[in-house]
C-alpha cells in the first residue's frame, strides 16, 4: 500500500524526539517490528536511508502500518529521491549534503527536511535560502560540539541534528548545545540485534537513548 499524501509532522524535526534513530535495513520484512520496538521505546521519528533496495518498501510498509511513527527518508541525494520517498510515506527527508537542485525540490516536496552542512558557507547557503534547520554530517569528523558551540554566537537562527559517530556517550554533549534540536544515531538499532530479531533489545536501547531528553 503507497500512501502518496503522508500526514503532515506538526512538530519540527528536531523537536520529535531527543535522538532520531538512523535506520539500515537489508530485508523490508524487519521495517514494521524494529519500528514498533523503537516507537515503544520513546522514539517515533525514525530515519529510514536509501542505502539498500529495502528502504523504499520498509518506508512504505512502516508508514501503513506503525501510525505512531513518524518514518523519514535518509540519504536523499537527489530530486528522484525526494519524489520516490515521499510517494513511499516519508514524512520527512535527510540530506547528507545539499545542491541547488536537491533543495529545490525538497522545498517543493510538502515535508519537511534536514539539508546536511559541515562548513560555515554551507550554513550561510541555506539560510540565505530561507532554511534554519539543517543535519550537521559527519558531526564527529566535521568538528563535533566544538564547531557547533562556535557557531551558536555568530549564526543562532541554525538549528541542527547532528549525525555521524555519535553515541550513547557522546549524545548529552551535543544535545547540551542550544543550536541542537536533536541528534541522529545508529547505536539503539546494532546490526547484531537486527539480524537476530531481538526487538525487545531494540526497545531497551531506544528507551535508554530517549532518556537522554528528560530532566
Amino acid at each position: 500500500m503507497t500512501s502518496s499524501a503522508p500526514a503532515a509532522v506538526s512538530a519540527s524535526v528536531l523537536d520529535l524526539a531527543p535522538v532520531v534513530p538512523v535506520v539500515v535495513l537489508e530485508d523490508a520484512a524487519d521495517a514494521v517490528p524494529l519500528a514498533r520496538a523503537l516507537v515503544a521505546g520513546g522514539l517515533p521519528a525514525i530515519e529510514v536511508t536509501l542505502r539498500t533496495a529495502a528502504a523504499l518498501d520498509a518506508i512504505r510498509a512502516i508508514a501503513a502500518q506503525v501510525p505512531d511513527a513518524v518514518v523519514g527518508a535518509g540519504t536523499v541525494i537527489s530530486p528522484e529521491h525526494v519524489t520516490a520517498t515521499v510517494t513511499a510515506g516519508a514524512r520527512f527527508l535527510v540530506s547528507p549534503g545539499w545542491t541547488d537542485a536537491l533543495l529545490d525540490a525538497m522545498k517543493a516536496s510538502g515535508v519537511p527536511f534536514l539539508p546536511g552542512v559541515s562548513t560555515t558557507s554551507e550554513v550561510v547557503a541555506l539560510l540565505e535560502r530561507g532554511v534554519t534547520e539543517m543535519k550537521f554530517f559527519p558531526a564527529e569528523a566535521a568538528g563535533g560540539t566544538a564547531y557547533l558551540k562556535a557557531l551558536a554566537s555568530p549564526l543562532p537562527q541554525a538549528r541542527f541534528c547532528p549525525t555521524g559517530g555519535i553515541s550513547l556517550a557522546s549524545a548529552p554533549s551535543y544535545l547540551a548545545l542550544p543550536n541542537v534540536g536533536c541528534v541522529g544515531g545508529s547505536w539503539m538499532v546494532p546490526g547484531d540485534a537486527v539480524a537476530a530479531k531481538d526487538w525487545a533489545r531494540v526497545e531497551r536501547l531506544a528507551a535508554e537513548a530517549s532518556g537522554l531528553g528528560r530532566g
